[in-house]
């Protein structure tokens, strides 16, 4: 799953550790969603979205290989 949360951090000017703060995670999480180590869960997803004001559909997109088992 792509994701456009540093493109909107950046948008923003909140750093990681800022973001990882305002959603209760670490800031190592904020870097493994960004880097596409780890998918968030739904709530995590809503919040960095909300926090970033920005539709979540619009900040996490579907790849193709995600609509695989």
């Amino acid at each position: 799953m792509k994701n456009l949360i540093k493109v909107e951090r950046a948008r923003h000017n909140i750093t990681q550790a800022e973001l990882a703060e305002r959603v209760q995670v670490s800031r190592q999480t904020i870097n493994s969603i960004e880097t596409q180590r780890f998918i968030p869960s739904a709530v995590l997803a809503l919040k960095i979205a909300k926090v970033l004001e920005v539709p979540a559909d619009a900040l996490f997109t579907l790849e193709d290989a995600d609509w695989k088992a």
